[in-house]
């Protein structure tokens, strides 16, 4: 279901409209004129439902006025004009005059009351009247024209709000730009970019705490990124994520050249960033790029993780001083058989035995180094000295 959700203020620059007639030109070139934008939205966008939210002082009366015929709940409407007045608007009063703006509109319509947004409670209060309105799966559109202007910043929370919580699409946010006329028509602003940069740093948020670097794609792919490309840099994901690095970085090296080429505006902003958690594919080594996923993965307390690259690394750089060959398994027993008593390494295999098996009733060493984040994350570093200096 296609819901534009609009929001009804106290703007009073016309004492029969509410707000100033304009015409608002679309992206498209066509033009819709209306003293309140979300009616010009409603239709230029042909929505299966329009939400109307606002406060219990916002300009009801003189809006609902602008929708009636003479005559028309005439009762209910004498209610509004003294509720308004008295800032006591609620939603049995609103539900009583819904048959009205239907009739008017064409179109299926729910207003309803939300607070002022003034004190963090009132802000939740608002979001979950939201999620009131919208049901699961539904298109949404969201106009900011008409409202207090903090809307802007609670309306780009409400919609990551309802992407997560409703399963929701939004689909955009519009603003109708009063006050930037140009050959005589209001411009029609689409915000929905917005969204698509909050998206961004939510999957960096969300590499930085798991490390999975497949959360780019879908967004690369919005940006014009190739599918092909895309499917690899999920690919390097699942391979690294599952302890094979090589592989990994076979896939992910065409990727990196591909988004070093990346120059759209939301993907050049963010791009310097994804290289840089990406960079670990350019180092010359094997044992190089084991290290630098151990660090990365203890930089976000993945202690496992590190403790798995970083004992790999060490064994990759001592096949490497043999001259044997890296991905021969015998080779690699070798070498990690040659080191098993070296104090750091053998305290290393113990940490990451401790951690994929659990702990060993009589091992106090590693005992003690597991007793909270920050003892385990000063020990692997130590570690991380003692066997690369």
């Amino acid at each position: 279901m296609r819901t534009l959700i609009s929001f009804l203020g106290k703007g009073r620059l016309d004492p029969n409209t509410g707000y100033q007639t304009a015409t608002y030109r679309f992206e498209d070139g066509s033009q819709r004129t209306s003293p309140y934008f979300g009616l010009a939205l409603t239709e230029y966008l042909r929505p299966d439902r329009l939400v109307i939210l606002g406060t219990s002082g916002s300009m009801w009366d003189v809006f609902i006025e602008h929708q009636a015929q003479a005559g028309e709940h005439e009762e209910a409407r004498l209610q509004l004009l003294d509720a308004a007045q008295a800032n006591r608007v609620d939603d049995a009063l609103l539900e009583k005059l819904t048959p009205l703006l239907e009739n008017r509109l064409g179109v299926p319509v729910y207003p309803a009351i939300v607070p002022y947004a003034v004190s963090q409670e009132e802000q939740v209060a608002v979001l979950r009247r939201l999620a009131d309105t919208v049901k699961e799966g539904d298109e949404v559109f969201l106009d900011i024209t008409h409202a207090f202007r903090t809307l802007p910043m609670l309306a780009l929370v409400a919609a990551q709000y309802l992407e997560r919580v409703k399963k929701a699409q939004i689909a955009d946010i519009y603003y109708g730009a009063f006050g930037m006329e140009s050959e005589n028509a209001t411009p029609v602003v689409r915000l929905g970019g917005l969204l698509r940069l909050m998206n961004w740093v939510q999957a960096l948020a969300a590499y930085d705490k798991d490390g999975d670097y497949g959360v780019f794609a879908s967004l690369l792919e919005q940006e014009g990124f190739d599918t092909r490309n895309a499917e690899q840099l999920r690919l390097a994901a699942f391979r690294e994520r599952t302890g094979n690095p090589v592989q990994a970085q076979q896939s992910l090296n065409t990727v990196y050249s591909a988004i070093e080429q990346l120059n759209t505006p939301i993907g050049g902003l963010f791009q310097p960033e994804l290289l840089r958690r990406l960079a670990w594919c350019r180092k010359p080594r094997r044992a190089d790029w084991e290290l630098a996923l151990a660090d990365a993965a203890l930089e976000r307390s993945d202690f496992l993780r590190s403790a798995i690259f970083l004992q790999e690394s060490f064994i990759t750089g001592q096949v490497y001083e043999r001259k044997e060959d890296i991905n021969d398994y015998q080779a690699r027993e070798a070498a990690r058989n040659d080191h098993r008593d070296q104090a750091g390494f053998k305290l290393l295999t113990r940490l990451r035995n401790a951690m994929a098996h659990g702990l060993r009733a009589n091992d106090n060493d590693v005992r003690q180094a597991m007793t909270d984040a920050n003892k385990l994350r000063t020990t692997l570093q130590q570690i991380r000295k003692a066997l690369f200096g």
